[in-house]
């Protein structure tokens, strides 16, 4: 499918959905819906993140890094690098509250390094001030070829990619 072919088939697919809602919901505005279009503080996010949190959660033996992982991906932007100027702000957005919310936050931020989704530099403020987000796809697939990731997620992973049109898992990694 060449460019002009997948904005005609984007454009389709955009008309229908309005339609529907329209049908569904005359009552909503678009005011009232977040337009990543027309409001700012939106974020570019695959359409198969949950799908990538499961098994980043999975490849994590118990220690759950997908809150982690959302809230850098809620501060990244196009460069895939994000600069944490408040250890403890990012650990609170992730869910970790107490006496051992930074330290449970920069464990997670350490397994996410270890499993390959992220880098890390260290900056004014501590060891993970600049994080560079990898891709989730790249690194699922390294794990999937070292029969870490079970074949049922992959599956499902890799058709929700075809479905959506992102060809991330056929890169050569």
């Amino acid at each position: 499918m060449n460019v002009r072919q997948a904005e005609a088939r984007k454009s389709k697919i955009e008309k229908r959905a309005s339609e529907l809602r329209a049908q569904l919901w005359p009552e909503v505005t678009d005011q009232s819906l977040w337009n990543r279009k027309q409001r700012k503080g939106f974020t570019t996010l695959p359409r198969t993140m949950p799908l990538i949190l499961r098994i980043m959660d999975d490849l994590s033996n118990g220690k759950p890094i997908s809150s982690v992982y959302v809230s850098l991906w809620g501060r990244v932007f196009d460069n895939c690098v994000v600069t944490i100027n408040s250890p403890r702000e990012m650990a609170f957005e992730a869910g970790f509250s107490g006496q051992r919310s930074e330290s449970t936050w920069s464990s997670r931020i350490k397994i996410l390094c270890e499993l390959g989704f992220i880098d890390t530099r260290p900056g004014a403020s501590g060891p993970f001030t600049y994080i560079l987000i990898w891709n989730p796809y790249h690194v699922i697939k390294k794990y999937y070829k070292e029969k870490k990731v079970p074949q049922n997620q992959y599956n499902a992973l890799f058709q929700r990619a075809l479905d959506i049109g992102a060809s991330d898992l056929e890169d050569e990694i």
